[in-house]
């Protein structure tokens, strides 16, 4: 029985994927079916080579990689979305109090961070080499939209040459809808751009799916207001990331709908726009503390599937990201293989998610990085928030093309060891945990 059922998986699988190879070596777009099919075959090889395709065609073996700091600024959040453990809710305020403060009974898990906080975060970074800053938090119903402004100022006075990537569509629409009189997307755009922001991550789509919606986010914003923020920004000449967020109520039909639909504004971005998507990252749903617990959440398999996937579907994206903290750095080294260009980033803090009991001290040093791409036959590159390369010295950093230098403590990015010769947490930036800072 063992024997028939190899053979079967032998002679099916390349059958049932000829067509498919036929489309994705001459660069036609896949389609709904095609992409399903690509979920159910056990040709697991096959489809991580026909991803790789792909891969080099755009970038040989060239793999990216990018110095960077995270900082979420707060989870008070008004959403309830299912799958975010995330979240806290805003404790109510002593009776007939409208100052905004906390009240006494806050609890200890939760914080926002003041603009002097979240500068001196970047500030570190920056003195320690890092090009870009990645800011989104959860959606405050206190902090005024001057409170963004400020900050995206503030960093850009303090750290020049910083790359601010901040906010994602979800937290562009709250800010339009806490200004007084209400300001339009492009309005908050053009005021948060002319503040120092650089262009914005792609969180907030989940799947585009109104059934999913309406079962794991319903009172989140769908994707009509999501593609209108990145519509505008595209317009308006700032870079935007995509995401979409897999393994939790969607199926796999679902998921390949997602993935056209980032496709087709891609298409349409890059026919008349300014800007376009950068990359788009793959997000791998962590079930621990949510109101999914009960879910399994996706396999290893099911990670470098749908990797390769996004590759496969959306040839118009330049760049497919692993992001090693939702995939796992072993996983994101093997995904080099199966279409993926690049690992992210050293990242530092990361508070939104964390896998397997991590605490928000999550980082990666750049030797690391760099190894885990040279041991998967990759050519490592360190590029900036728009894929510029940057150059490095002992003391001192450039992006390819720019005219300006940044020096930079050189020593702290040399990894270190334990006694037993296995490498430590970064030293890159040490930062207290958002209970430590807030207070």
């Amino acid at each position: 029985m063992i024997e028939m059922n190899r053979a079967a998986t032998i002679n099916n699988s390349p059958d049932d994927l000829a067509e498919i190879r036929r489309k994705v070596e001459g660069g036609e777009p896949l389609t709904l079916e095609d992409g399903v099919k690509l979920y159910d075959s056990s040709d697991i090889h096959t489809l991580g080579e026909l991803a790789n395709i792909v891969r080099e065609k755009k970038h040989g073996r060239t793999t990216y990689y990018n110095t960077n700091l995270h900082i979420n600024y707060t989870n008070f959040c008004v959403l309830r979305c299912k799958f975010c453990s995330f979240y806290r809710p805003y404790p109510k305020s002593a009776e007939g109090d409208e100052s905004g403060q906390l009240s006494s009974n806050t609890p200890p898990d939760t914080y926002e961070l003041s603009i002097e906080d979240v500068v001196a975060r970047a500030k570190v970074a920056y003195s320690r080499g890092a090009t870009e800053v990645h800011i989104v938090g959860g959606l405050h119903p206190k902090l005024s939209f001057s409170y963004y402004t400020d900050m995206c100022r503030a960093i850009r006075e303090a750290c020049p040459h910083m790359h601010i990537k901040a906010f994602t569509a979800i937290e562009i629409i709250h800010f339009t809808r806490i200004t007084k009189p209400r300001l339009s997307i492009e309005q908050v755009l053009t005021q948060l751009r002319e503040a120092g922001l650089g262009s914005m991550p792609g969180g907030g789509a989940e799947i585009f799916d109104d059934r999913v919606h309406d079962e794991a986010f319903k009172n989140k914003v769908g994707e009509v207001e999501w593609f209108e923020v990145h519509r505008i920004a595209h317009e308006l000449g700032i870079y935007t990331n995509a995401t979409m967020l897999y393994g939790h109520v969607e199926s796999k039909a679902e998921r390949i709908g997602h993935l056209i639909k980032l496709r087709e504004h891609q298409a349409e971005s890059l026919a008349s726009r300014k800007a376009c998507f950068n990359t788009i990252i793959p997000l791998s749903f962590i079930p621990d503390d949510s109101e999914l617990s009960h879910l399994p959440g996706p396999t290893g398999l099911d990670d470098l599937r749908t990797l390769a996937i996004a590759r496969l579907m959306c040839q118009n994206i330049d760049h497919i990201k692993a992001f090693w903290i939702m995939q796992t750095p072993k996983l994101a080294q093997v995904s080099l293989n199966w279409g993926v260009d690049d690992l992210d980033g050293t990242v530092v803090y990361y508070d939104i998610t964390k896998r397997e009991g991590d605490g928000t001290h999550q980082e990666m040093t750049v030797d690391r990085l760099k190894r885990l791409i040279v041991e998967a036959g990759g050519l490592p590159v360190e590029r900036d928030t728009l894929y510029r390369r940057v150059n490095r010295t002992s003391d001192s950093w450039r992006v390819e093309g720019e005219s300006w230098t940044v020096g930079y403590d050189a020593s702290i990015l040399e990894p270190s060891h334990t006694k037993g010769g296995a490498e430590s947490a970064s030293t890159f930036v040490q930062l207290g945990s958002p209970s430590e800072d807030v207070g």
